[in-house]
């Protein structure tokens, strides 16, 4: 399936579209033989941007001596490559003309692959395959430089923040992001909202412009409980460029995750797949602080009653994880609102939380 954004098409800075073929090769995979002169062809691209997972465009190309089932895997060079649109919906569909498009983040080079069925890629790479094993032609785009594209930063509790524009697939399957979801109010508190304007529904992030490392995590929530059971709230801590295929994160997560009669609430150390690293419970109504403290190989997780933070503060859970802490990198807080799986549920709907406070303590 090709995913498409409400994006502002591709402009091109003047001349015709740039062609960057790097080779194209005869390759066997899998007892099919592709013709001599098989090739992949990048015909348009964004220009070049630092990238990273706030920003998308669209990249276009052909193929020429393509077989049956083929299809293009795209990459995005931001530091490393990253798979795209994203690491659930790896495969970009080759049209009847030998055609293909789709959306990208944002970086300084793109690639694209032409492959066998049966190809199974990886999601991040730090360099480039050559074309065998499965992989029949591949292209590179070195994109023209240019001024980053305008972000929209936040000030909250104290902190730059940057707001999300591209799509995620966090939710287990694509959702659109939207920057006017995501603002402060008189009083300086963050509000994040989920909504369907024009037919798309759109979610809401906002990320730390720099990394913090170990120590203390807390997020004052005015409410929660008003959620559909697809809602989710994420409070978060997030390295998007590590190279292997861990999520190196520390979450307070506020969902049901789809099933209504289900807890509401829990604090993950990931990968959520390993059942240690998740625990589960319930939030009332109202307003309530969830906080983590992070050290070397432990962290703390709690959630409390109201804003105050010491003696007294009622504690509604609590659990510390000492297994598979993972150390400081290029982490940053995440706060996502954003709805699970919604494309295979009737359960979404509009909302709204605002967040009181952000506070780190070394």
């Amino acid at each position: 399936m090709t995913f498409f954004l409400r994006a502002h098409p591709f402009k091109h800075s003047g001349a015709a579209p740039l062609l960057c073929l790097l080779f194209a090769v005869l390759a066997g995979c899998h007892s099919r033989a592709h013709l001599p002169g098989t090739t992949v062809q990048i015909t348009k691209a964004p220009q070049a941007n630092a990238g990273g997972p706030v920003q998308m465009d669209y990249i276009e190309g052909r193929t020429t001596g393509a077989a049956t089932g083929d299809q293009i895997v795209l990459y995005t060079r931001s530091g490393i490559w990253w798979i795209q649109p994203f690491a659930n919906q790896p495969f970009t569909n080759i049209q009847p003309d030998g055609s293909w498009t789709n959306t990208t983040h944002l970086g300084t080079e793109y690639a694209a692959l032409l492959v066998a069925p049966g190809y199974h890629p990886a999601s991040k790479l730090k360099e480039l395959p050559e074309a065998a094993n499965g992989i029949v032609a591949v292209a590179v785009f070195k994109a023209e430089s240019t001024n980053p594209l305008p972000e929209k930063v936040i000030h909250f509790s104290g902190y730059d923040w940057n707001v999300r524009t591209a799509a995620s697939d966090r939710g287990g399957v694509p959702n659109v992001y939207s920057s006017e979801n995501a603002w402060t109010d008189e009083q300086g508190h963050l509000h994040l909202r989920m909504q369907q304007k024009d037919g798309v529904w759109t979610c809401a992030e906002v990320s730390l412009a720099r990394s913090l490392g170990y120590g203390s995590y807390q997020f004052v929530v005015q409410d929660s409980s008003h959620l559909s059971p697809s809602g989710v709230l994420g409070l978060y801590t997030a390295d998007d460029f590590r190279t292997d295929e861990i999520r190196s994160e520390l979450d307070v997560e506020l969902s049901r995750w789809g099933v209504p009669d289900s807890r509401n609430a829990q604090f993950v150390v990931q990968p959520f797949y390993v059942p240690e690293n998740v625990f589960r419970f319930m939030v009332p109504a109202g307003a309530l602080t969830h906080m983590f403290r992070w050290d070397p190989g432990r962290a703390s997780f709690e959630s409390i009653r109201g804003t105050k933070i010491g003696p007294g503060a009622a504690a509604i859970s609590s659990r510390v994880f000492t297994s598979g802490i993972p150390t400081p990198a290029n982490e940053t807080v995440h706060i996502d609102l954003y709805d699970y799986r919604h494309s295979k549920n009737s359960l979404q709907q509009p909302a709204e939380v605002v967040i009181e406070k952000f506070e780190f303590l070394p």
